[in-house]
């Protein structure tokens, strides 16, 4: 079961629940299979991720309503649901679609392990997705992470990867150690690009509504209300691991990825990422889904690159073994 703790602030509780909460009593009819407490300002949402949501989007169309009028009623309610119906059937129609990206772009899992990222980020806090370049984990977490933005399931994203060096020098780069590190995150914008416009995206930005960021930023923070995406994982130490995993806080979501064969750490380092799978192994509330050369979906050639350096790999393992 889930759950989702919405604050209604500066909220007429009468105006907006009804005298008796027969407002609040006409919402739960509508979804029998979830549990709506309301304690004071501080409603609670207990059920399957569906419905919370299709309960959240509703809560945020009435809220809207109140601030324009300042009251809520049954017809109101009843007219709502009638529109929600309406979109979440047409919704079901292309359940894959994650959402829809800058010009009306359709963003959906193309391969099925893709959509088993997509269903364990529904159905934890936290989801390692592990796999080769190419198999669209980061450009599915960042969906995941505009999605829940967009749907007022959070209020900020953070994006955030290690400062590791990946055989190039940052230090002969200009700037602080953000500036140095945003060229090395250039796919996340270009994820970012491909869902929200340029002028809304500049606007996040300046507002730290998106933020990205390496991960020595994020020490002493708790990120709260917030999708948190840690990218090239692989990269992290065991300390700064813990650190990041730690900082998630109460109505946040986190999506891990990093790919196990692409570790640019120094020889005797430990993979934080490596080190993670084996210690976190069977925690509820953690999901773990692999990626591999088959959802790959880049140009078809890269399959063939990834099995043949895999393949050379696993020679050089074996002649290492024998000598």
């Amino acid at each position: 079961m889930v759950e989702k703790v919405i604050q209604l602030e500066d909220v007429s509780l009468v105006d907006f629940f009804g005298v008796e909460n027969t407002n609040l009593r006409q919402i739960a009819q509508a979804f029998p299979h979830t549990k709506i407490i309301s304690r004071g300002s501080e409603l609670r949402i207990q059920g399957n991720t569906t419905e919370i949501v299709r309960i959240n989007e509703l809560i945020n169309g009435l809220l809207d309503y109140y601030n324009k009028f300042g009251k809520v009623t049954v017809e109101n309610i009843e007219a709502y649901l009638n529109e929600q119906r309406q979109e979440w059937a047409i919704r079901q129609e292309s359940d894959e679609t994650i959402l829809y990206g800058t010009g009306g772009k359709a963003i959906k899992p193309r391969t099925a392990n893709q959509r088993k990222l997509v269903e364990a980020a529904m159905n934890n806090d936290m989801v390692f997705a592990l796999g080769p370049a190419g198999t669209g984990k980061t450009y599915v977490a960042v969906a995941l992470a505009v999605r829940a933005l967009k749907n007022k399931q959070v209020k900020k994203i953070i994006i955030t990867r290690p400062a590791v060096e990946a055989g190039e020098n940052l230090g002969f780069l200009p700037g602080d150690l953000k500036e140095k590190i945003d060229p090395y995150l250039r796919p996340v914008y270009d994820a970012l690009e491909d869902m929200i416009p340029a002028e809304k995206l500049k606007f996040y930005q300046e507002h730290n509504i998106i933020e990205i960021a390496p991960i020595a930023f994020m020490r002493g923070r708790t990120l709260n209300n917030a999708f948190i995406l840690i990218d090239e994982a692989q990269n992290t130490t065991a300390m700064q691991m813990k650190m990041i995993l730690t900082r998630l806080g109460p109505h946040s979501k986190m999506i891990i990825t990093g790919d196990r064969s692409q570790i640019d750490l120094p020889r005797k380092q430990r993979s934080g990422l490596v080190e993670a799978l084996k210690i976190l192994q069977g925690i509820e509330g953690i999901g773990i889904v692999e990626l591999f050369e088959c959802d790959v979906v880049r140009h078809r050639l890269v399959k063939k690159i990834i099995a043949a350096y895999e393949q050379y790999e696993n020679h050089q393992s074996g002649n290492h073994t024998t000598d």
